[in-house]
């Protein structure tokens, strides 16, 4: 297998906040999100119940939990409803652009 590289389309394909603990995120933030994230295996249950979490607490349908840190932005696919983890360091990037 060899590697190989992967990219997106557009520069606002993503919707997206960025984490902070405590009262950063309005419920509606997080409701947001939680609520588009779409389970990619069984399309009869879309909706990944609780997908995303005030601790932070990102689950991926299917393939387990991750861990949002503070600055981290925590987004969903609007076309697919699969979730992604950005990180604070490569969200500062050049890579991205995020408002």
């Amino acid at each position: 297998m060899a590697t190989g590289t992967i990219g997106t389309a557009a520069t606002t394909t993503l919707v997206t906040v960025p984490y902070s603990r405590g009262l950063g995120l309005s419920d509606i933030d997080i409701a947001t999100i939680a609520e588009h994230i779409l389970n990619d295996v069984n399309v009869s249950h879309p909706i990944f119940p609780g997908a995303f979490a005030r601790t932070g607490l990102l689950y991926v349908p299917n393939r387990g939990v991750l861990q949002a840190l503070p600055g981290d932005y925590v987004a969903y696919d609007p076309a697919t409803g699969f979730p992604y983890l950005i990180s604070a360091g490569a969200a500062a990037g050049a890579s991205w652009v995020h408002s």
